[in-house]
């Protein structure tokens, strides 16, 4: 990879998490809710492999491409920017809109099946940021919301995926296939 490349790579990676701390969420806060979906399968996660994960996750191009476009479109509407009827439906977040939800199924996938569980129920539940990020009173963010529900999903599932290994190398370990 080209050194023009890799800082194109960094510099994409800085925007997608910069534009996500200004729109107030951070890395901690979706750590928590991966620690919230994964604790009780995974003894002893601490949240800072939670953060491990979560950045592992913001790692990968598509995510920070799915933040950027998410993110500016949820601007847009803040602003009053975009045409109507596209408008109102993402200043309202239209349950049959759905956009939203097939952006962050793009991130969701990364990690196999697992994640799609997990990112319904915590879309669901609404858990730690994802409350506030629901609530109009704070702004739009018809789309931030689910991307952070679905980073959220795939970092618990590649958390679940690596303990799995984990447990797999022990039991072989042990010669007790």
């Amino acid at each position: 990879m080209s050194q023009t490349h890799r800082v194109l790579s960094e510099h994409v990676y800085n925007s997608a998490v910069a534009l996500m701390e200004q729109r107030g969420v951070t890395v901690d806060s979706i750590a928590e809710i991966v620690v919230f979906l994964q604790e009780k399968y995974v003894p002893n996660l601490t949240k800072e492999k939670a953060v491990e994960s979560v950045h592992s996750v913001l790692n990968k191009r598509e995510v920070q491409n799915a933040l950027l476009t998410g993110i500016q479109m949820d601007i847009l509407a803040e602003k009053g920017q975009l045409l109507s009827p596209l408008q109102e439906m993402i200043d309202s977040d239209e349950s049959l809109y759905g956009v939203d939800e097939v952006l962050s199924l793009a991130i969701v996938n990364l990690y196999g099946s697992i994640g799609f569980t997990n990112y319904g129920y915590v879309d669901k539940l609404k858990y730690g940021i994802l409350e506030r990020l629901n609530d109009k009173r704070y702004g739009v963010h018809t789309f931030l919301d689910d991307l952070v529900g679905a980073i959220a999903a795939a970092a618990s599932s590649r958390i679940a995926h690596r303990h799995r290994a984990e447990e797999e190398k022990a039991v072989l370990a042990t010669g007790q296939v």
